[in-house]
């Protein structure tokens, strides 16, 4: 298993964009939207980063912005076998936000694992 990519919530995904690619000469290679989320996946060379922002006020991403603020939501690592792993991490106890796949901004299965099991921050598996 290897991190796929760290995902960063931004109020405004243009602003965002622009931060990252003037400041740290990154370079969009995809952006999507899906269920209330707009975003962007940026290359940075030995790096992936995702900036996502949400696309309407009832979204979680929103109730997320409102109670932190914008900066890290979610690491993400890159798996070959998504129900293995959603299997796997529930069967260690870990709490699963999502019992199923579903799918992603880059068009492919991901599902996340609660916070409070693995040490506070967002865990987000990407089939590959």
């Amino acid at each position: 298993m290897k991190i796929h990519h760290v995902g960063v919530a931004v109020a405004n995904l243009d602003e965002g964009i622009a931060l990252y690619t003037s400041i740290f000469g990154a370079r969009v290679t995809h952006r999507a939207t899906v269920e209330g989320i707009e975003g962007a996946f940026l290359d940075l060379g030995t790096a992936e980063l995702e900036l996502i922002a949400p696309t309407r006020p009832d979204s979680p991403l929103s109730k997320f912005l409102a109670d932190r603020g914008p900066g890290l939501h979610h690491v993400a690592y890159a798996v070959p076998d998504i129900k293995k792993a959603l299997s796997d991490a529930a069967a260690a106890g870990l709490e699963l936000i999502d019992t199923e796949p579903r799918i992603g901004l880059h068009g492919v299965p991901i599902a996340f694992i609660h916070p409070k099991s693995v040490g506070g921050v967002l865990t987000e598996f990407v089939e590959i």
